[in-house]
């Protein structure tokens, strides 16, 4: 009796039933990590090398080659900041030239742009072409005649005259005139109907639905506000009307060199407030740039 010998069965190969498309971007997406991770090295390596030198003595920073880890960390420099110099009082200076700024910004640009995105009135285009023009003319222009002006009003060396000048700024007004274009037009007509008048629409309607806007804006007044250098360098004419950023210029410099040890501690202090608002207000600052259309 003839026997038929055991053919192999081949069984077919395992195949990834992933769509080619989604193979290719698990292959090159760790190429995507590790660009995003040098990025991130990158940014964060100064702030990390600033706190570092912030411990360690001048002769320490100054030795080549230098070490990236302090040898003997001292809070020297720190207690030079709070304790010989007046820094509290800078510090004080810079909190509510920034505040009253950011407050006075979020109150005028947010009047302004309700006005020239939801109200019609004869010359509004102009208007906003005008405050368009302002964006592209340098600070630079206009800060003798603005200095000649705060000088004849007598308000030279106190915080309205380091306030004032920068209540209102016109990147903000055209940050809260785009975001107030995408509310309805609709809110305003029913609240109109039920006999609201313009200031409580304003106030009521308008601005609970403003926080992405009034997030953003907040930060970036506060920012430029808190790292002002210029305008207070020259307004404040005593040590008692100097904000951070002038203390530390005219403070870190000794009669030899430069005190970088002490620069450095001064700069984690006005670093550390600036990260604080940031990372607070973040999420709305994201969303506030995505909706008003700021690139």
């Amino acid at each position: 009796m003839a026997t038929v010998a055991p053919t192999a069965v081949s069984t077919p190969r395992e195949t990834d039933s992933r769509p080619a498309g989604t193979r290719r971007r698990g292959n090159t997406r760790w190429w995507l990590y590790i660009v995003l991770f040098l990025g991130l090295v990158a940014m964060v390596m100064p702030f990390i090398w600033m706190i570092l030198g912030s411990f360690k003595t001048d002769a320490e920073i100054r030795q080549y080659p230098t070490e990236f880890l302090p040898r003997e960390p001292t809070v020297e420099n720190y207690e030079t900041l709070f304790g010989r110099l007046d820094f509290t009082t800078f510090f004080i200076n810079s909190i509510v030239v920034a505040v009253f700024v950011t407050l006075g910004n979020i109150v005028f640009c947010s009047m302004i742009g309700y006005a020239l995105a939801k109200l019609e009135f004869r010359g509004k285009k102009l208007l906003f072409a005008l405050v368009l023009g302002t964006l592209m003319v340098p600070g630079v222009v206009t800060f003798v005649p603005l200095f000649v002006l705060t000088a004849n009003l007598g308000l030279v060396n106190s915080y309205p005259g380091l306030i004032l000048p920068f209540l209102i700024s016109p990147l903000g007004v055209f940050l809260m005139r785009q975001f107030m274009l995408s509310l309805p037009d609709e809110l305003i007509e029913a609240a109109r109907i039920d006999g609201a008048s313009e200031w409580r629409i304003f106030l009521r309607v308008i601005m609970p639905l403003c926080g992405p806007a009034v997030a953003t804006l907040a930060i970036l007044t506060f920012l430029a506000s808190w790292n002002n250098f210029l305008w207070p360098l020259v307004v404040a004419t005593t040590e008692d009307m100097y904000t951070l950023p002038v203390a530390l210029a005219l403070y870190s410099v000794g009669q030899n060199a430069a005190r970088y040890g002490l620069m450095m501690a001064g700069a984690v202090v006005v670093v550390v407030p600036v990260l604080a608002v940031f990372v607070i207000l973040q999420r709305y600052f994201v969303q506030g740039i995505a909706l008003t259309g700021i690139k």
